[in-house]
């Protein structure tokens, strides 16, 4: 066998090993992204399945842009995690920033913390059901004149549920892992 065939042979049974691997029946947790609002809306799933949902808000094509997420477990923060609504931010002005997070502790409450481009609102209430974040979605599309595309990561989300959720199944992003 000249090594040229040797090397595809290898090639093909990594190749195999990998998606195999991937197969989305063996994954304990799948991402579903770069949905819409009115996506997300008819999705049905076990909110206690929710690890992490974000609303990406883009303002313009130079890179302007915040998200907005909430982590199941609690968001990191040096050594230790702080539950509650966060956003992020690139390239926005400081008063811009302010309205944001006054938006978001109006709707949320908890208490307004900063670390570099990221406003936690610590103990705030969360949310998790599909309804409620493409609503905050439409009304921070409204509200900032920004677009959304939303994320939501699933855990232990059975091929059933998969195929019952109403999500599209072209937008699905394996996660490899335990």
């Amino acid at each position: 066998m000249c090594c040229h065939t040797n090397k595809v042979s290898i090639f093909i049974q990594k190749s195999y090993i990998i998606s195999e691997y991937l197969f989305i029946d063996n994954m304990s947790r799948l991402r579903y992204w770069k949905l819409s609002a009115n996506e997300f809306r008819q999705a049905q799933y076990d909110p206690k399945k929710v690890l992490i949902w974000e609303i990406k808000c883009t303002k313009d094509d130079q890179g302007t842009h915040f998200g907005v997420f909430c982590y199941r477990n609690g968001t990191p923060w040096d050594y230790t995690s702080v539950h509650g609504i966060v956003f992020y931010y690139n390239q926005l002005k400081h008063d811009e920033v302010e309205k944001i997070a006054k938006f978001l502790k109006d709707k949320f409450g908890g208490e307004q913390a900063e670390k570099g481009e990221r406003v936690f609102l610590k103990n705030s209430r969360e949310i998790y059901l599909s309804k409620d974040v493409a609503d905050l979605a439409v009304e921070l599309e409204k509200t900032f004149e920004v677009s959304t595309e939303l994320t939501v990561e699933l855990e232990n989300f059975s091929v059933p549920e998969q195929e019952q959720s109403n999500l599209p199944a072209n937008k699905i992003l394996p996660i490899p892992g335990k």
